[in-house]
């Protein structure tokens, strides 16, 4: 692959992008964050990253002081629906995780893992196949008219979770933490957004519910904030951090087009900081921009123009991550970064230039991805993309 044509890179090492800040117990070097990057490469059956994810990781935490944060993972088997995907609920996915988190560490950087679950995005015919339910905040409100024909050929129609159920997904989030604590991570990331099932419950479009955990703005945040006090309850507060995407339309979400969507996200916001001046303050807030509203969009496409994420920092008051087509656009990067409290995710380019940090620091080109390999069960795309020196000496 080719460096990318018409960017102009610049040198970031003199901002506030290279300034050390502390993020639950971890001393960050600098803000470059790698965010969760599904790339679907775990052995099915089982959902057992494989072998390849060692290598992946390691290659992209060669710079001291990185916080590295996983793939989206599944916090249960039934959180779960797709095959390729990686999960944190068994002996034999915690035993391949501790050898990732190991050479994580060994780099001297530090790992988060992102706890999942699908809801209504997971494929209903796979979990029929493994006699599991297809799930969601209501019954029936379906994503699109093709999840909806896949439900009902695998005669697994999507039902909103009982009371009993929203127990039971607090309980395995719960688990899932220990676990990964277990396999030696620094934390995890609550992933309430991208359309999955904490996201489907808090927006009104995928959330038609009577009951305490519907209907109102309070009672949509309900399920999502159960997760948060759990989780922090066990593992603590400073190794938990959440991550929410208020202008997302990924998985047929709202975004913008919801009056109220701001009132939302700062009532949960509101409900976290409520939490932190008692004592109880999460590592951070990670936000999806909207300037990358729907994930299957190229970077400049999809983009929500009306709306802006500023509105978080005058209501939560600890560290903010924020990601959203930061790669290509360093002159947002230096003025964003200019607070404080703010990092910088780098997703697709995190993939494509496994030392994306010095490259931002000197400036470097980036190299382009190649999104046709983003899920493909293969090295390609996944463990052979170079370093700047690497790509040089390729001719790129």
């Amino acid at each position: 692959m080719p460096f990318v044509k018409d960017f102009k890179p610049i040198a970031l090492g003199d901002t506030n992008l290279f300034k050390p800040i502390k993020i639950g117990n971890n001393e960050l070097k600098h803000r470059i964050v790698m965010p969760p990057l599904t790339r679907l490469r775990a052995h099915h059956p089982g959902n057992v990253p494989n072998d390849w994810a060692i290598e992946y990781y390691d290659q992209r935490s060669k710079r001291p002081g990185t916080l590295i944060i996983t793939e989206a993972t599944f916090a249960s088997a039934q959180s779960g629906g797709f095959d390729h995907a990686p999960g944190i609920w068994s002996e034999k996915q915690v035993e391949q995780w501790k050898k990732i988190f190991a050479k994580i560490h060994e780099n001297k950087s530090f790992v988060w893992v992102q706890l999942w679950a699908l809801g209504r995005q997971a494929f209903p015919d796979s979990l029929a196949r493994d006699g599991l339910p297809y799930v969601s905040a209501s019954d029936e409100v379906y994503m699109d008219e093709e999840q909806r024909e896949k439900a009902v050929k695998s005669n697994n129609p999507q039902h909103g979770l009982t009371k009993d159920e929203i127990k039971q997904y607090i309980k395995d989030y719960v688990q899932a933490a220990k676990n990964a604590m277990e396999a030696g991570a620094d934390g995890v990331e609550i992933h309430s957004a991208n359309g999955y099932l904490l996201n489907q419950f808090l927006d009104p479009i995928s959330n038609k519910r009577t009951d305490e955990y519907g209907g109102s703005i309070e009672n949509r945040a309900r399920f999502t904030l159960e997760v948060v006090d759990a989780v922090t309850e066990v593992i603590g507060c400073d190794r938990v951090g959440i991550r929410f995407s208020p202008y997302g339309t990924y998985g047929t979400m709202s975004g913008g087009e919801e009056p109220l969507i701001v009132a939302q996200y700062a009532y949960v916001l509101g409900e976290l900081e409520k939490r932190a001046k008692a004592g109880k303050r999460l590592a951070f807030v990670h936000l999806m921009e909207p300037r990358v509203a729907n994930l299957h969009v190229a970077e400049g496409e999809g983009e929500y123009k009306d709306g802006t994420n500023d509105f978080v920092y005058s209501i939560w008051k600890g560290p903010i991550i924020r990601a959203g087509n930061f790669a290509l656009h360093p002159e947002d990067t230096k003025e964003m970064v200019a607070d404080d409290r703010t990092l910088i995710a780098y997703g697709r380019f995190f993939i494509a230039n496994p030392d994306i940090v010095d490259r931002m620091e000197k400036g470097l080109p980036l190299n382009k991805y190649n999104r046709d390999t983003f899920y493909i069960m293969s090295k390609e795309g996944y463990t052979d993309y170079p370093t700047y020196d690497e790509a040089v000496k390729l001719g790129y």
